[in-house]
């Protein structure tokens, strides 16, 4: 389980509080006492989607199936300064991220560590 602490949830809060959707996600990650695997499949089932693996499986699969994008170096230096303003926007643009779900998956890359999730992708070049 990896859980998202008061003071994070409040820092979170004050970096993305033009963001309803987010807001509402960190909402949900509060109503689950910080639990975020917990609060993504809620996420994830509002939204359409039907995980089929247990909670801690399926967020690190969906952040993997999106780590391209989320490992862009152009965003990789706001995330490993624990801002998510910059990716949420970029993500935002990209009709085929499921939106609802774009807090949780960066909550979980930050608390992975930027760098370390997307060390896979630098050794490739």
């Amino acid at each position: 389980m990896t859980q998202v602490t008061s003071q994070e949830i409040a820092l979170f809060r004050s970096q993305l509080a033009d963001d309803s959707i987010a807001m509402e996600a960190l909402d949900l990650i509060e109503d689950c006492e910080g639990d975020l695997e917990d609060a993504a499949m809620t996420l994830a089932i509002r939204s359409g989607q039907e995980p089929e693996r247990a909670n801690s499986e399926w967020l690190d699969a969906l952040a993997r199936k999106w780590r391209a994008v989320i490992c862009e170096q152009e965003y990789r230096k706001d995330l490993v300064n624990s801002s998510l303003q910059g990716m949420m926007e970029h993500l935002k643009t990209i009709p085929t991220f499921p939106k609802m779900l774009a807090t949780p998956v960066l909550i979980y890359v930050l608390k992975q560590g930027a760098n370390n999730f997307c060390e896979p992708l630098d050794s490739l070049k």
